[in-house]
């Protein structure tokens, strides 16, 4: 490629990377600003007490006012639990479709992928019923085991991660002897750690952003997740957009630590799940 061309480029690749990361860097000078600064008729991307005194004004408000900080520990145990859970499902049936055979298995995985087309929104509310017959209403459990239990997609990308991995693994498993399971969480799971953690993020992260599912189950304040949380800011007669675009950028922190620890196996996951081995 010629000097030019990778000028051209990287030019249309920086701006696309700063039309990109733009709407973020406003959110976040936004975050410092009052309502008044953020509605003014000639708007400033630099707030005017950055670096003065009431700086932090609206990250203490939304902590010491609302306990916003209780909001994210719910979210970090309700998705770190569910995005656990989905691994070890998942995983174990990826791996049973990829390297056991039962009478009826491609129909099986057929049907568990059409459920991946179906919305929450058409199973919602017999699940409701059954969570309420379990007496889970305002409990975790119907935030955690749904996900759980519903890992399609988590289920294709082990199946195919699986499927990649020379049989000569296999075949030297069986001559020592294992069983199923022994091959499994000895041989196969510790060589898919590019796909453990590119599930594990994905989970995390819808999980981490669910709403709908909180809404309908959780009512009491102290069991609030973080989306339940920036919802407070708006209310029937405006919204507090200062405090929810502070709100909105501790509640992006997490997500970002648990993708930049795992950022290595998470692109390596997703460049080699569909690669033959």
């Amino acid at each position: 490629m010629s000097t030019g061309r990778k000028v051209l480029l990287y030019s249309i690749l920086i701006i696309i990377s700063l039309t990109t990361i733009f709407p973020f860097l406003w959110m976040l000078s936004s975050s410092f600003k009052t309502m008044g600064e953020i509605f003014a008729l000639t708007p400033s991307f630099i707030p005017e007490k950055l670096f003065q005194a009431g700086m932090w004004d609206n990250y203490q408000t939304i902590l010491n006012e609302y306990n916003f900080i209780r909001f994210i520990i719910n979210s970090f145990f309700v998705a770190g639990m569910a995005a656990l859970g989905q691994l070890f499902t998942c995983s174990l049936g990826g791996f049973a479709f990829a390297r056991m055979e039962f009478k009826g298995k491609e129909v099986i995985f057929a049907l568990m992928l059409a459920t991946m087309m179906m919305p929450i929104q058409v199973t919602i509310i017999p699940e409701y019923f059954i969570m309420l017959k379990l007496g889970w209403y305002n409990t975790y459990l119907p935030l955690i085991v749904p996900s759980i239990l519903i890992g399609s997609f988590g289920t294709f990308l082990f199946r195919s991660t699986f499927e990649n991995m020379p049989s000569s693994m296999e075949e030297a498993a069986f001559i020592d002897g294992v069983t199923d399971w022994q091959m499994y969480y000895r041989v196969f799971l510790p060589n898919a750690k590019p796909s453990l953690a590119s599930l594990f993020i994905i989970a995390f992260m819808n999980n981490w952003n669910a709403l709908l599912r909180p809404v309908i189950y959780i009512d009491k304040p102290e069991l609030y997740t973080v989306t339940m949380g920036l919802a407070m800011f708006k209310g029937n007669y405006g919204t507090q957009w200062h405090l929810l675009l502070a709100g909105s950028v501790l509640s992006i922190l997490p997500i970002l630590l648990v993708y930049m620890s795992m950022q290595k196996y998470f692109v390596r996951g997703m460049l080699t799940s569909g690669t033959k081995g």
